[in-house]
């Protein structure tokens, strides 16, 4: 049996850590859907609330499409998860979008989390078959233009998590959901500036507002991993030739925090996070049982920055940043891009900064990307971001 399989299933549901007394690090189920998809963002410190259109905005920001320079487009995604250790966890991401007009946009993607195969034995060692847990969603949403720079977006998501083992308890089940994002995104025209031109960028989501995602008939559920994503950035477009975009973003979970409890599980601080999903989404700002601070430590941030030449080369870099007390990721990620007539190839590396090491530390991600008949009835004065 893979051993690997025990941990995959610890990042994929709501686990007993939660509940111990002196840790607040706040899980989820299915927290694959908040792994950055595509390499272009995994270049950047995983943002894409706020950066420019790319054919994986789907992900991010579909509102983000109204300003694509394309009719259409496809693309797809590999990543390899746990490469340090086993060769067959995969996530596997593919987009697609369609302009219906100058002023919106459909778009659809699916994201698969495959844990590899687990070979299962009973107590005396005897095999007894092979499991392929996985999980997975399919979304789509549509995009409106509701001014020439400010745009909305509403997507629709099926979550699927088929993570049960044949062990003779017919309780266990595939869980599935459903869910929603809400998401905007603002793009200045060109400004004019001394020595350049410049494009402010604004994004935000509500990302994967849903019920509870039952692995057992008689459980409550576990929460989806609702999150609040705010990002921010700045074109410097130095000429026709070359930009330098900048952009930080940060994402808090909307989920309650784990409160402190005595040894009988009453709760002595914070506020009980057994509540409705819905409440949870409120509760998760007012919650922490330190108070503000730590509610302030519950956000993440990123900051990312790309280099564009010719519209046809990038290079990337990026930081993302988790509290000591929230779980500790801290990474530093790198990509390129390269792109030729519709088709572009982009790629990223990511290296751990912190005292815990990123299942994805040293993993280079790739992403092929077809964009697809030039869009020239108004809404395609920006360049795809490569």
């Amino acid at each position: 049996m893979k051993k690997i399989f025990i941990l995959g299933l610890l990042l994929s549901i709501k686990v007993i850590s939660a509940q111990v007394s002196d840790t607040r690090v706040i899980t989820t189920a299915v927290p694959f859907m908040l792994i950055a998809g595509d390499a272009r963002a995994a270049g950047m410190g995983d943002i894409g609330v706020a950066t420019s259109v790319d054919a994986f905005s789907q992900h991010w920001n579909p509102s983000k499409y109204t300003h694509i320079p394309y009719k259409l487009g496809i693309g797809a995604s590999y990543t390899p998860y746990l490469s340090r250790l086993v060769n067959d966890i995969k996530i596997l991401n593919a987009t697609y979008y369609n302009r219906i007009n100058d002023r919106s946009v459909f778009a659809a993607s699916i994201k698969y989390f495959g844990l590899g195969e687990i070979d299962l034995t009973d107590f005396q060692g005897v095999h007894t078959g092979t499991a392929t847990p996985n999980e997975f969603y399919i979304d789509a949403s549509y995009a409106l233009k509701l001014s020439p720079e400010y745009s909305m977006a509403v997507t629709g998501r099926f979550i699927n998590s088929d993570l049960k083992l044949n062990t003779g308890n017919n309780d266990a089940t595939a869980a599935k959901s459903f869910a929603v994002d809400i998401t905007g995104y603002y793009q200045s025209k060109e400004i004019d500036f001394s020595d350049f031109q410049g494009r402010y960028r604004f994004g935000f989501g509500i990302m994967n507002l849903g019920p509870k995602i039952k692995y057992y008939k008689n459980n409550e559920g576990d929460f989806l991993p609702t999150n609040l994503k705010l990002g921010a950035g700045f074109d410097f477009i130095m000429d026709e030739f070359n930009t330098l975009g900048v952009t930080f973003e940060t994402n808090k979970l909307l989920v309650p925090t784990p409160p402190k409890r005595d040894a009988s599980g009453a709760v002595v601080s914070g506020k009980d996070d057994n509540v409705s999903w819905m409440t949870g989404v409120f509760q998760s700002f007012s919650d922490a049982p330190g108070g503000m601070s730590e509610e302030l430590k519950e956000f993440q941030w990123s900051l990312g920055t790309e280099y564009v030449y010719m519209d046809s080369f990038a290079i990337r870099a990026g930081y993302f940043h988790e509290s000591e007390m929230k779980g500790k990721r801290k990474y530093f990620t790198v990509g390129a891009g390269f792109k030729y007539n519709y088709m572009t190839i982009d790629m990223s590396y990511l290296f751990s900064s912190g005292k815990l090491r990123s299942p994805l530390d040293n993993t280079m991600r790739f992403s092929l990307t077809f964009n697809l008949d030039d869009f020239s009835s108004g809404g395609g004065e920006e360049k795809d971001g490569k």
